[in-house]
């Protein structure tokens, strides 16, 4: 290992952790800032897991494996009315929590130099650096700074300020049920399973993940779900999507501080629309809560000495399961980039286009399903081009 200078990670997710371990084996010491207070256990729900996103702990010494943190499938169904099977065919997918391997990741990194409540506000660089000021006062110097702070990045408002996310034309609701909760004949359809329903302009996903604990059993595990539900945009989706604090969220409304009456009124459609076993999961959701769903593309993701990843570059809408594979995938391309070329502005300029043509290909085909699902009413549960993967349909 070779001393590279310093790098420093602003957002400690998902992409951030990532890109610290991989920097950190590049030779870099590595700072990694994260605005919140505190650590992110139990946020986010279920995640897809794609060969990059469990990458680091594949290729890496842990005591454990994927199989170790995470529940597979045998079958992708489709649920029509009473619960009935409409459509079948084998599936081969794992599925995890966002919290299972963000721990795994924490752990790996440490928490001596992953630093909490520290809200990036501003930069500039020069020749030698990249200077980065947050709203504490504090001043931090490194060669190398990487933006992964999400959906909401300073780092793209700072360096592309006219790029802007662009809604969809609905929402997720999204919830986690323990598996206790619910009668046999829903964990029974889910168990195995990467289940859908579709109905008119909508439709929804359900798989089963780790419990709150991490646990794989059967029994302690949990079922995740996101209903897709068309919004028009302008007063109904502010409306919807004002919190109980009074705030407007641009990205998510969190568990807790979704308004009651718009809780009702989901639960209410999901009795009347939902196969039973979805609705159940609905039903049982102590607190859900709503995810917009948002296009996020920019034009350049490396300026000089500083390069946006994940989220914080592209966000493409879930129906590949991609982002947090996109998010891995960004951070080990990145340290290939600069294991091949020692000057991190070269290093960078020569990692950014392969990364540009990989994010736009990606909101194109997202944008294409979500068409078929919420506006055409042409999604096949039989088309392979409807499947998950990162690079292409079960890529």
């Amino acid at each position: 290992m070779t001393d590279r200078g310093r790098a420093i990670v602003v957002g400690g997710s998902f992409a951030g952790l990532t890109a610290g371990l991989l920097l950190r084996e590049q030779g870099f010491e590595v700072d990694i800032f994260e605005r919140t207070p505190a650590y992110l256990d139990g946020r986010g729900g279920g995640i897809v897991l794609q060969p990059d996103t469990v990458r680091w702990i594949a290729e890496r010494p842990h005591s454990f494996g994927v199989d170790d943190v995470s529940i597979g499938s045998t079958v992708m169904r489709y649920l029509g009315d009473d619960n009935k099977i409409a459509y079948e065919e084998p599936a081969a997918w794992r599925f995890s929590s966002w919290t299972t391997l963000y721990r795994i990741l924490l752990d790996d990194f440490g928490t001596a130099r992953y630093h909490l409540g520290e809200f990036a506000v501003g930069l500039d660089q020069d020749a030698d650096g990249v200077e980065l000021r947050f709203a504490s006062g504090r001043s931090e110097r490194a060669e190398l700074l990487v933006f992964a702070d999400g959906i909401s990045s300073v780092g793209r408002r700072r360096l592309q300020p006219r790029v802007q996310p662009r809604y969809a034309g609905y929402i997720g609701w999204r919830g986690c049920v323990p598996e206790r909760d619910v009668t046999g004949e829903t964990a029974d359809l889910i168990n195995d399973a990467l289940a859908y329903a579709l109905m008119d302009s909508s439709h929804i996903c359900m798989y089963a993940i780790p419990g709150a604990d991490g646990s794989l059993a059967t029994g302690n595990r949990q079922f995740n779900y996101v209903w897709y539900r068309n919004v028009a945009e302008g007063p109904a989706l502010d409306e919807m999507t004002t919190d109980l604090r009074g705030y407007t969220a641009p990205v998510s409304v969190h568990p807790g501080q979704v308004q009651r009456r718009f809780v009702d009124e989901m639960r209410a459609d999901a009795l009347a629309q939902l196969p039973p076993a979805a609705a159940e999961l609905v039903a049982r959701t102590p607190e859900p809560y709503i995810q917009i769903v948002l296009d996020i593309a920019v034009r350049n993701m490396a300026f000089g000495r500083v390069a946006l990843i994940g989220d914080a570059a592209f966000a493409a809408r879930p129906h590949a399961a991609a982002g947090t594979a996109k998010a891995a995938a960004d951070a080990w391309s990145l340290a290939a980039a600069l294991a091949e070329e020692p000057d991190v502005t070269r290093a960078l300029a020569a990692w950014e286009p392969g990364r540009l043509a990989l994010g736009n290909d990606l909101l194109s085909r997202v944008a294409e399903m979500g068409a078929r699902s919420q506006f055409t009413n042409s999604w096949d549960p039989a088309d392979p081009a409807l499947h998950f993967g990162l690079y292409g349909p079960d890529r």
